[in-house]
């Protein structure tokens, strides 16, 4: 008797086991959060919209897109980092994304994450920032914006993403190299950063060239120079730093993060996933369209990228000094 009820409740074990199994459902199961850490109109916020469909069309998906912008990016990114590792969300960062703890450190305040919080997936894009003034500007290159800001040092301003983000970095990068002083004055993202200038709020600012391409043909700005080692074929007209006799290169980039402590087996499917996606038509030709630099790379070869990138800000960020 006995050992027959052993027999009956292994077996009614084993069922329950093979239940529970099919009841897991796959990943991914249900729709996923793609958290942009910026306002809409900005890199981060194209990159993630072009990527979103492709993307959301290779796992079967709906890939939604949610801004949470502040603080320059860090708290759309501690939103990730401390969110639940079950691959339903993910973060679409910027290259600030590995500079903000450590420039929080240096402004003697606590960072919102730490970068060992979120584990990279992808790289997707890697740009120059485009320094842009209005056509009215008396500025028609970056030789009499130097000239102007060697001779009244502080006077000229521009409008930022906020501190140690893309704009400010791509900028004072230049100031440092140029010896000249500039004063920022932070708008909370790239898109509103770029309404300041063009609603005439400020003297200059920076873009990448999917967000600047569009106002450049208008007619709006006028760009005088790009942050990259040489010019870019989307804009060959105009000069890079370094060619401009400035020994100073910046590219905003974006990529693909999850919480860390996602399991393996939803990181290889985010991966495969990825890698499927930015082959796609629909996202070659969106980001061609856009004017955006598609520079794919997988999580290791993204993770040391990063990390070499990061070293070279740490440089910049000790230079800057705390800001209040």
């Amino acid at each position: 008797m006995k050992k027959s009820f052993a027999i009956a409740f292994t077996l009614f074990l084993n069922l329950l086991c093979v239940f529970t199994a099919q009841a897991e459902d796959p990943y991914p199961s249900s729709s996923i959060s793609l958290i942009v850490a910026n306002p809409p109109g900005g890199a981060a916020d194209l990159n993630a919209r072009i990527l979103a469909e492709p993307l959301g069309t290779v796992l079967k998906q709906a890939i939604v897109v949610q801004n949470k912008p502040g603080i320059g990016g860090a708290l759309g990114t501690a939103y990730v980092a401390n969110a639940k590792p079950n691959g339903y969300t993910l973060a679409m960062s910027l290259s600030s994304v590995v500079v903000h703890p450590e420039a929080e450190r240096i402004s003697g305040r606590k960072p919102q994450y730490e970068l060992n919080q979120l584990e990279p997936i992808a790289l997707i894009s890697s740009d120059p920032m485009i320094i842009l003034v209005k056509t009215e500007s008396p500025f028609k290159t970056l030789e009499d914006l130097i000239k102007a800001a060697k001779a009244e040092p502080g006077k000229y301003n521009y409008s930022s993403s906020g501190n140690f983000g893309p704009i400010h970095l791509s900028v004072e990068m230049l100031a440092y190299q140029a010896g000249v002083k500039f004063t920022q004055v932070p708008f909370g993202g790239g898109g509103p950063s770029l309404l300041a200038l063009l609603g005439g709020q400020v003297d200059f600012t920076t873009a990448a060239p999917g967000v600047a391409a569009a106002q450049i043909a208008s007619g709006k700005v006028r760009p005088l120079a790009v942050s990259s080692a040489k010019r870019i074929s989307a804009f060959p007209d105009v000069p890079s730093y370094r060619e401009a006799g400035y020994d100073a290169q910046y590219y905003i980039w974006a990529g693909i993060y999850a919480p860390k402590g996602t399991p393996v087996p939803i990181i290889m499917t985010l991966r495969n996933a990825l890698k499927e996606a930015v082959k796609s038509p629909q996202f070659t030709s969106g980001f061609q369209k856009q004017n955006i630099i598609m520079d794919y790379r997988d999580a290791p070869e993204f993770e040391k990228f990063a990390q070499e990138d990061g070293k070279r800000m740490l440089t910049l960020l000790k230079a800057i000094g705390k800001i209040d």
